[in-house]
């Protein structure tokens, strides 16, 4: 079996300077443009920084499932969680900003069994993310975000 081509990993300069570009398209556009990264949907989540306590805004895949949103914290199968997951475990209330549409969600983390029952559709989404959780001993978290 062919393994999923997987995302290639930028600098942190470059990475953040993309992020600041993205954000501001997408608003610019009502995320008309920059609204995929590796041919997959991106929202906006504006969330509290854990440390610092200021708001910031990312892009990132996400996962639509009814009136969740789904985000994967894969850090592209690093052996740590990206920066992000950390803010929301310590501010799960965000804001989800998908095309023109904002709304208030709280995330948690997915349990074992919901993250099981959600993968499939995860890596249908993102071939990658399979790849990513077998490259990696840590267990990839999957937070879940609902409206509130």
């Amino acid at each position: 079996m062919n393994e999923p081509k997987v995302a290639p990993v930028m600098n942190k300069g470059l990475m953040r300077l993309f992020t600041r570009l993205n954000v501001f398209v997408y608003r610019l556009s009502g995320g008309r443009l920059m609204n995929r990264m590796y041919g997959t949907p991106i929202c906006l989540v504006t969330m509290t920084g854990a440390k610092s306590g200021r708001k910031r805004t990312i892009p990132l895949m996400y996962n639509p499932n009814g009136d969740d949103v789904i985000l994967v914290a894969s850090l592209g199968g690093a052996p740590r969680n990206p920066l992000w997951y950390y803010n929301l475990v310590a501010h799960p209330d965000i804001e989800i900003q998908v095309g023109t549409v904002k709304r208030r969600m709280h995330c948690r983390q997915a349990t074992p069994d919901e993250k099981a029952a959600l993968w499939p559709a995860i890596v249908a989404n993102f071939a990658s993310y399979g790849a990513y959780q077998r490259r990696t001993d840590r267990d990839i978290p999957v937070m879940i975000c609902s409206p509130v």
